[in-house]
């Protein structure tokens, strides 16, 4: 197993010091929030770890995994809803929960200190219900850069664009998502162009 030693106690993504502490102390929040990032803010995102764990007390992937599909949905659901697609985002959730309990026993950070390379920690996020190929390098930047993630060929997958793994602060965070927002600009004044 790889020894990691975090640079960070806490992931800035959220302005909620607790939500932002749990991405870091659990794994699997981590993952949770790169599962809800989409079509809502990092903001919105990244605090659905801490309330969904509020809601249900625990975030336990095999029992998120075990959990009635319906019941899921209703957190989900709950007012304020977990997420603008709650009853998607729940599927997507007990998915990535199922395949942590099964191929990981029930343990997240395997995913990554168990990788023998960079190649291989790449391979494994991929392979999340969930994490495509820009989640996946956000994934890595965080593992490298910000918890201290040693692992051999782990630069040969460090993505080289920004990423959240690049987000130190809040001000790096409005920085980050104005870049982003101007990027998505510039790609639709192209289609449209």
């Amino acid at each position: 197993m790889r020894a990691m030693t975090a640079t960070t106690d806490r992931l800035p993504f959220t302005g909620d010091d607790a939500a932002d502490r749990l991405l870091v102390s659990d794994p699997l929040a981590m993952l949770i929030g790169f599962a809800l990032d989409q079509q809502v803010t990092v903001q919105k995102a990244f605090s659905g770890p801490l309330e969904l764990e509020r809601r249900i007390g625990h975030l336990d992937a095999a029992k998120l995994a075990a959990t009635d599909p319906a019941e899921l949905d209703a957190v989900f659901r709950k007012p304020p809803a977990l997420h603008r697609f709650p009853g998607s985002m729940a599927g997507k959730v007990q998915q990535l929960a199922a395949a942590i309990a099964n191929d990981y026993g029930n343990d997240a950070s395997r995913i990554w200190t168990e990788a023998t390379d960079g190649p291989d920690l790449k391979r494994r996020l991929l392979a999340l219900p969930g994490i495509g190929e820009m989640k996946a390098a956000a994934i890595i930047a965080i593992l490298g850069k910000r918890l201290g993630l040693d692992l051999p060929g782990l630069d040969a997958v460090m993505p080289a664009h920004p990423t959240l793994g690049d987000v130190d602060s809040p001000e790096a965070l409005a920085s980050y998502q104005a870049g982003k927002r101007a990027m998505k600009a510039e790609k639709r004044a192209a289609a449209n162009g």
